[in-house]
């Protein structure tokens, strides 16, 4: 039987020998108020006395230990108390060691009035998500506002043969504590029982003025401890700007021993790995295909779209991958076996390729981790072509075109799978074609315009506009539009309250093409506007387009002292023509404003062209993606993204209009703003 059903998940026992003991006189000791705890709890802040945190660590299983006392001053925090959630893995073990309340001086033993639940933690299943963890579920009776709530638990993680990486190396990731809590004292111990050295590294560390220490790297030998220990604490990281201090606990090694030790494991499967043996049917359909580039997008899809995706989290544990025979007789399998039966394919039609670890979730922080294959969440595949280098995620479904045309991922590090390889970045990108390609034509004749836009999407913006237009209602996705253009035109500053589709009459939005292998997905919207100029408080009017989603909000707004801002815009092209049966001011400076923007990390240009009864402006940003924009040069950066936003990311012209009288205060107005 592959997976026994384990009858127990938790019990009730003394700690660990490596964790201590307390007793009830010494805990009573322990919580004392002070001017520190009187302060915290006056001004509303919940307080923990005491917080003891041990990892303990072997070759045979990690542990980890808590002992706390905080108080339950808030009704949430009473709430929460109340009834907990203890997830734990498969040949995991919850030990609760002491549940009990300071009441008025006097220690209860509130265990008695505890009950506990074991509970399937089976509620994604039906998406691929495997896991055969299990839900603690623990309701206490009968807690009062102003007790003080302490808690001693501890969890166990036994290895099996199934988490042979786990045996072979450890990891840990201690992150500074929330600083809500304040803590009257806080103590962490790690303690290593392995036979191997753990190497730990602390990072964003800082000194007396605020300023992040250079990372600092030591090791623990079998039998050592590391302690941080601080009393009147309350971490003083400010959240919104700062990244908080971490300390990176593992196994010491470098990347080329890791590589060394992960490569012969893939290097087996891919040599018991027959295509035609395996798979006659998806070779006779590959031999049919006579273009390689059409034979590269057709293995890539067929693995993406038929083999079912099952992200097994006790599978992803380890690094060991399925068979790729398996994962084509079964049709489905987790990153790993979809990665390696990708790569089988593509050794069978002669492609270039390897399997690379990475870990999207936490892509920015790698650099500063310590080399370990426990920081890898996640395998794709690398493919070498026409001497260009892909990354393609054999998990992702509906994604189409040549390799050349298909979605970009967004990361930087990676571990590819190959003896004696190191950490590698990836190199900035640069898009060689233009994600968004719009076309806007309005012509207001009177009293109504004319609106149609024709958009191009390639890459991910096709792939993504593709699944909306299939997956949504049509009457929303045009109030979606409506709505953009709302804003876009400008009728939110005079008609404000409006029902949209009063203003857009007869609106329509239609898919024009969709081309697989190009992956272009073409869509035009029509529509008739009421009312096509916006008129501000004089009266003026104005036709007016302006694309908010050009403007780069989270460039200009972006304020953090530690995080780089990651550079990830699309490439984006836009052509807005305006035509009027009215006569417009030719010589308005915003109407005719271009802007050209070169540095680094893009280049921006806006080109207007003005007739009497109308204007165009050309529009043109391409951006270098799929890198960090280094602190010294993101003042310029975002300098940049601000001359954007001053006009330049669309086209107003203002209406002259008909009569004696408006034509010389129209004269007036040019003389005087001169």
């Amino acid at each position: 039987m592959d997976n026994p059903i384990q009858i127990e998940n938790y019990s009730i026992r003394p700690p660990e020998t490596w964790a201590g003991s307390v007793d009830d006189q010494q805990l009573i000791e322990r919580i004392k108020e002070s001017d520190f705890s009187e302060r915290q709890i006056n001004e509303g802040r919940d307080y923990c006395y005491f917080l003891d945190k041990i990892y303990y660590t072997s070759n045979i299983e990690n542990s980890e230990y808590v002992c706390m006392a905080y108080t339950l001053n808030e009704p949430s925090n009473l709430e929460r108390a109340s009834v907990m959630d203890v997830v734990v893995e498969e040949n995991e073990m919850y030990g609760i060691h002491r549940i009990s309340v300071l009441r008025e001086g006097v220690l209860i033993d509130k265990i008695p009035d505890t009950r506990i639940k074991v509970l399937d933690n089976e509620n994604q299943s039906g998406g691929g998500i495997l896991s055969s963890t299990k839900k603690i579920n623990i309701t206490i009776k009968d807690l009062r506002l102003y007790d003080v709530l302490i808690l001693e638990d501890s969890r166990v993680k036994t290895f099996t043969e199934r988490d042979f990486l786990r045996k072979e190396f450890s990891r840990y990731v201690w992150v500074s504590p929330d600083n809500y809590w304040a803590y009257g004292n806080y103590k962490f111990t790690f303690i290593n029982d392995r036979n191997e050295p753990i190497a730990y590294k602390k990072t964003f560390f800082r000194d007396e003025m605020g300023n992040v220490l250079e990372p600092e790297t030591n090791y623990l030998k079998k039998g050592k401890k590391f302690i941080i220990e601080e009393k009147n604490y309350i971490n003083p990281v400010d959240a919104n700007r700062e990244i908080f201090p971490f300390i990176d606990f593992a196994t010491s090694s470098n990347w080329k021993d890791l590589s060394n030790y992960i490569a012969p494991i893939y290097e087996e499967i891919y040599g018991n790995a027959s295509l035609k043996d395996f798979a006659p049917n998806l070779v006779e359909k590959l031999d049919a295909i006579a273009d390689q580039d059409e034979k590269l997008q057709f293995a890539i899809e067929y693995v993406q779209n038929n083999i079912y995706y099952i992200f097994n989290a006790d599978e992803m544990n380890g690094h060991r991958p399925q068979e790729p025979s398996v994962t084509y007789q079964n049709k489905q399998g987790d990153c790993k076996a979809k990665s390696v039966l990708l790569k089988v394919i593509l050794d069978y039609i002669g492609i270039d390729s390897s399997i690379v670890l990475v870990n999207f979730n936490t892509d920015f922080y790698i650099k500063y981790y310590l080399p370990s294959l426990l920081t890898f969440n996640h395998a794709i595949v690398k493919v070498s072509y026409k001497g260009e280098i892909y990354f393609i995620d054999a998990t992702i479904r509906d994604e189409f075109g040549l390799i050349e045309n298909r979605g970009f991922i967004y990361f930087m590090h990676y571990l590819e799978v190959k003896s004696d390889q190191e950490l590698k970045e990836r190199k900035a990108y640069r898009f060689p074609y233009y994600c968004i390609d719009e076309k806007v034509e309005f012509h207001a004749r009177g009293t109504t315009g004319d609106l149609k836009l024709t958009t191009t999407y390639k890459g991910n913006r096709a792939n993504a506009m593709r699944r909306y237009f299939r997956n949504t209602n049509k009457r929303e996705i045009v109030d979606s539009w409506n709505n953009f253009l709302f804003y876009g035109l400008n009728y939110s500053n005079d008609r404000n309250g409006t029902d949209i589709r009063n203003i857009f009459k007869d609106a329509s939005i239609d898919i024009i093409s969709d081309d697989k292998k190009l992956n272009e997905f073409r869509i035009q919207y029509h529509a008739a506007v009421e009312n096509p100029y916006y008129t501000d408080p004089k009266n003026n009017r104005f036709l007016m387009y302006f694309d908010r989603n050009v403007v780069k909000a989270s460039a200009r707004d972006f304020i953090h002292e530690d995080l780089p801002f990651w550079h990830n815009f699309d490439s984006e092209k836009y052509e807005v023509h305006l035509y009027t049966d009215q006569k417009i001011d030719t010589e308005e400076k915003y109407t005719v404003q271009e802007s050209t923007i070169s540095n680094p990390y893009f280049n921006y240009t806006s080109r207007k062209k003005i007739t009497k009864n109308g204007a165009t402006v050309y529009i043109d940003y391409k951006p270098l993606v799929n890198l960090e924009i280094p602190r010294n040069d993101f003042e310029a950066f975002r300098e940049a993204h601000h001359m954007i936003a001053d006009s330049n990311f669309g086209l107003g012209i203002d209406i002259i209009e008909p009569g004696l009288m408006n034509m010389l205060k129209f004269s007036l107005k040019k003389k005087f703003n001169k």
